[in-house]
């Protein structure tokens, strides 16, 4: 009798959990990938959390973790309301929170304080939560749904040059050179994926030239800018130029202490590494949790530990080309690859930098580092993703979308 009744009960908590399981739409391998990566982040988020606790001795890595978990929670969940909303939704949405979000960046850069000693150009303080939120990944997900819309509403037509670039490519510049002062990476990483996007939505050939052409010669001047009048910019710059000068000339192992800790954690890790929660770099990186995540990964799980996450970022990444090549309407293409590739780009440009390959840029490994509101944002555009995997073939039926005159403004 006993054994039947914990069959049964074994049957019904199976048959509850293949319920729960119906309610999370979209591409399968997706949401496993994604679960994948989080449920691992918990490993070297613990272990490099006694950095922080017992080197520089802030909170306990036991804290950290609840922390790190909260965050995921909350994304997950954000994440499962995003991707039950029709992806069409987004394309009004756009158009509200394009404004919104340049003015939150105006704001964020007029700050000039710091956190923790650091320029606090890129952050906005969040008073009730305590969190510091980095507006320039919210505008990433802004922006680049609104490159979508507009992309897909004008596909084929004709347009004038000065139209386009109203249209189109001053929200674009607009948003970058705002970033670009304190951030220089996420300012280059957003107008790659906004470049990409216009290639992939066939944006005609001549403008894209003009617009590269154009985009260097702004550059040059800012550049310029920079050196005549350097206490008029943040110090950020200072640094992100460093960088590039000392990564060029082949100096920067030699002269920066980040880089030179990392490239001794990945030669300690070997194939097999010395094993979980055994990092002994961890205690001399000092953003062993977050931009040098990656280096710790393979001190401790090897050379196989780092392929295996590598491998899943590509599957990520195959996972959204086959989601854009599936979804039969170009905004949910392109609304497909501006949520997906940043996020592999991203992962792929913090490990390079912890390889050795790319200059430091202060890049977090998305959903395994330690952090706060930028997870969460790397949750908002899986959302969307997730949403153009479910809808894949109702693009084109028509919708009670209460936004869809906005996306008719002509």
């Amino acid at each position: 009798m006993k054994t039947e009744a914990i069959s049964s009960l074994m049957r019904l908590e199976i048959y509850k959990m293949i319920n729960l399981l119906k309610h999370f739409k979209g591409d399968k391998v997706l949401w496993g990938v994604v679960t994948l990566l989080a449920v691992f982040s918990f490993l070297p988020v613990y272990s490099a959390s006694t950095n922080l606790s017992y080197v520089v001795g802030v909170g306990t890595p036991t804290g950290y973790l609840i922390k790190h978990a909260i965050i995921l929670v909350f994304g997950f969940f954000l994440m499962f309301l995003i991707h039950r909303i029709p992806y069409n939704y987004f394309k009004g949405i756009s158009i509200l929170s394009l404004p919104l979000v340049f003015l939150l960046l105006l704001y964020t850069a007029s700050q000039g304080i710091l956190i923790a000693g650091a320029n606090a150009s890129r952050w906005l303080r969040i008073p009730v939560l305590g969190l510091s939120f980095q507006t320039s990944t919210l505008a990433f997900v802004s922006l680049l749904t609104y490159v979508a819309y507009y992309l897909s509403k004008y596909e084929g037509q004709s347009q004038s040059f000065g139209r386009s670039f109203l249209m189109l490519w001053l929200p674009i510049f607009s948003f970058v050179f705002i970033i670009l002062p304190a951030n220089f990476s996420t300012a280059a990483l957003l107008f790659l994926m906004a470049f990409v996007m216009a290639f992939l939505g066939r944006h005609p050939n001549r403008y894209l030239l003009g617009i590269i052409a154009g985009g260097l010669v702004g550059f040059l001047i800012f550049i310029l800018a920079v050196k005549a009048f350097p206490n008029q910019f943040p110090n950020r710059i200072d640094t992100w130029m460093n960088r590039i000068e000392n990564f060029s000339s082949g100096d920067e192992a030699s002269g920066n202490y980040q880089i030179e800790r990392a490239k001794i954690a990945v030669a300690s890790g070997g194939l097999l590494g010395v094993g979980a929660g055994k990092s002994v770099m961890k205690n001399f990186l000092p953003q062993s949790s977050s931009d040098f995540i990656y280096a710790i990964i393979i001190e401790e799980y090897g050379l196989i530990g780092g392929c295996m996450l590598l491998f899943l970022y590509l599957v990520l990444l195959f996972r959204v080309v086959v989601v854009a090549y599936k979804t039969s309407d170009s905004f949910g293409k392109l609304l497909a690859v501006g949520m997906g590739l940043p996020i592999v780009f991203q992962a792929l440009i913090n490990m390079g930098v912890a390889l050795q390959v790319l200059p430091v840029t202060g890049q977090t490994l998305p959903l395994i580092s330690s952090g706060g509101t930028s997870a969460w944002m790397t949750c908002l555009a899986l959302g969307i993703l997730l949403s153009v995997s479910v809808n894949i073939r109702a693009s084109e039926t028509p919708s009670n979308n209460p936004l869809a005159e906005l996306s008719e403004i002509e």
